[in-house]
């Protein structure tokens, strides 16, 4: 007997995303890799990164790697550990990160250039090439206005005169929020590394090749320097932080020069000083460092935040790519081809259960790193917990959200059993 109802066949779902950073290509390839019609829309004429370099924990390149991601484009150097240097008196100690994995394909975190990383993700996502259909990325496309009416998003999009990024956590939040200031700042930018070996004082960043380098004044943990190599080791990644008493005077600005840093930094040992006798060959930033306050959910309707509109922190764990990529990852898991458009809810529901915990763990954990000490004026560094350091690296998001998705979602595998 021929039943009354028709068979619906699995289909894709249309997916837009806002925004083409590291987070949102991550989205759009895990989500490419699950079936779906990925759109996604950049506010930017040309996309690009600022010129410094990013460094990749094994937790992001355990969801990388899952979702067809090479590291040989990079350009990066590995690394597994870090050598902290008293400021004052040169000494440094060598400390594990516990980088490298030995359960799973034995890598390492990697250094890079952050505008190799974005472009290594951009070609993933819409290339030909690769699973699924490629994303379509849209420029000049900022998103002014979106509205949540009637269990629909209505999003309208506008040449490069529209409004903020904050745009659509406004819109899910329910009201505007804004990055809290925390008191620090940093400069960063490129050195040139060709040189490196004619500065005879230089030879303790060229030692421990595996592991990056950090500045430390003891007593003044909001004060670190970090260096390392990008490009094929042709570069040099520098970042300073300290404590700046100047944020809220109107004259302040983004920038900063080579005197700046070396003001900022006098009293440092000589021999780290000389590496500002390597030239410099980017412009010299200077951010606000800010955090974005916990928000009350990160979803409404079909909607979802990821990434740093969820939970920006600051870079004392090194984790903000990180806890984008895996938030990506998640995604592309909790929604398989075939989920229905009332499936979203839940889905979606289920991924701010798995990462908004997480996240803000991330968060709270870097500021506390950056304005508290061991009460004796010498810093806590993220080596010596171990509790936290396998919390944050040891975590496989994919594996964590396939374990969910087939205990509460009838075993459905997500992006299309590649993982």
């Amino acid at each position: 007997m021929a039943s009354n109802e028709a068979q619906v066949s699995p289909r894709p779902l249309q997916v837009n995303i806002v925004g083409a950073g590291l987070g949102g290509l991550t989205a759009a390839i895990a989500l490419r890799r699950s079936g779906h019609k990925v759109q996604i829309f950049e506010g930017s004429e040309k996309k690009t990164e600022l010129g410094n370099g990013i460094t990749l924990q094994v937790n992001g390149l355990r969801v990388l790697h899952q979702l067809g991601f090479s590291s040989r484009n990079l350009q990066g150097a590995e690394y597994d550990g870090i050598v902290r240097f008293d400021a004052h008196t040169g000494s440094g100690t060598l400390h594990s990160w516990g980088a490298r994995s030995t359960e799973d394909n034995d890598f390492r975190a990697m250094a890079c250039h952050r505008s190799d990383f974005r472009d290594e993700l951009e070609r993933l996502a819409t290339a030909k090439e690769g699973q699924g259909m490629p994303a379509q990325l849209h420029l000049d496309s900022k998103v002014v206005v979106w509205k949540y009416h009637f269990g629909q998003w209505r999003d309208h999009f506008r040449g490069s005169c529209a409004a903020s990024k904050s745009t659509i956590r406004t819109s899910i939040v329910g009201h505007p929020v804004r990055p809290l200031p925390c008191g620090l700042s940093c400069v960063r930018f490129l050195l040139d590394a060709s040189g490196v070996n004619d500065i005879p004082d230089l030879g303790w960043l060229t030692d421990n090749p595996h592991a990056n380098k950090g500045i430390q004044w003891p007593g003044e943990e909001r004060r670190l320097i970090y260096t390392y190599p990008v490009r094929n080791r042709t570069l040099i990644n520098f970042v300073g932080f300290f404590a700046d008493e100047d944020q809220a005077k109107p004259d302040w600005v983004p920038s900063a020069t080579r005197q700046d840093v070396l003001n900022k930094f006098h009293d440092a040992h000589p021999k780290f000083l000389r590496l500002l006798d390597l030239p410099i060959v980017s412009p010299t930033l200077k951010w606000k460092l800010r955090t974005v306050p916990i928000l009350r959910t990160w979803i409404r309707g079909r909607a979802v935040l990821l990434g740093d509109s969820a939970h920006a922190t600051i870079p004392y764990m090194g984790q903000g790519s990180a806890m984008a990529i895996e938030d990506a990852g998640v995604l592309g898991v909790l929604l398989p081809f075939g989920t229905t458009q009332d499936a979203i809810y839940s889905r979606l529901a289920a991924y701010e259960m798995l990462r908004k915990e997480r996240g803000e763990f991330v968060n709270k954990q870097s500021l506390d790193r950056a304005l508290s000490n061991n009460g004796d004026g010498t810093f806590r560094p993220q080596s010596q917990d171990s509790e936290t350091q396998a919390r944050v690296l040891k975590h496989d998001a994919i594996q964590v959200a396939q374990e969910y998705l087939s205990m509460h979602f009838g075993g459905e595998t997500g992006v299309r059993n590649t993982l």
